[in-house]
């Protein structure tokens, strides 16, 4: 099993760009897809973004379209999430979760390997 930790976030204006970056452990990481939630203040963990395996298949969250890009690099265990034209209800922590196995999933509840999470806080 792989473990997750996230980086990147900060405190950014509104229109400002911002990579976050999640570095895996273990040998393994090219069999899981990688997935990319976010959480903010009384709210549900919001699905973002996922990369599958090999990076032949990605999909975006509906509020993240066009603005986020998601990556991977499987020879150095990353999986990246580009933010660009960042808007105050971006503001949330970010966590990376991977999944093993054949079928993509949107639903953090389908995840149990998560990293600890990185505050992206969006000023107007």
């Amino acid at each position: 099993q792989v473990q997750l930790v996230e980086s990147g976030g900060g405190l950014v204006q509104a229109g400002d760009s911002l990579r976050l970056s999640c570095t895996a452990s273990g040998r393994t990481f090219s069999s899981y897809h990688m997935t990319w939630f976010r959480q903010a203040p009384g709210k549900e963990r919001e699905f973002v973004a996922v990369i599958s395996r090999g990076g032949g298949t990605i999909n975006y969250g509906d509020s993240v379209k066009g603005r986020f890009t998601i990556s991977r690099d499987n020879a150095k265990n990353m999986v990246y999430l580009q933010m660009n034209s960042l808007k105050p209800e971006d503001t949330a922590v970010y966590y990376c979760a991977a999944r093993s196995g054949a079928a993509i999933y949107y639903s953090a509840s389908n995840y149990d390997t998560w990293g600890q999470g990185t505050l992206v806080t969006v000023s107007s």
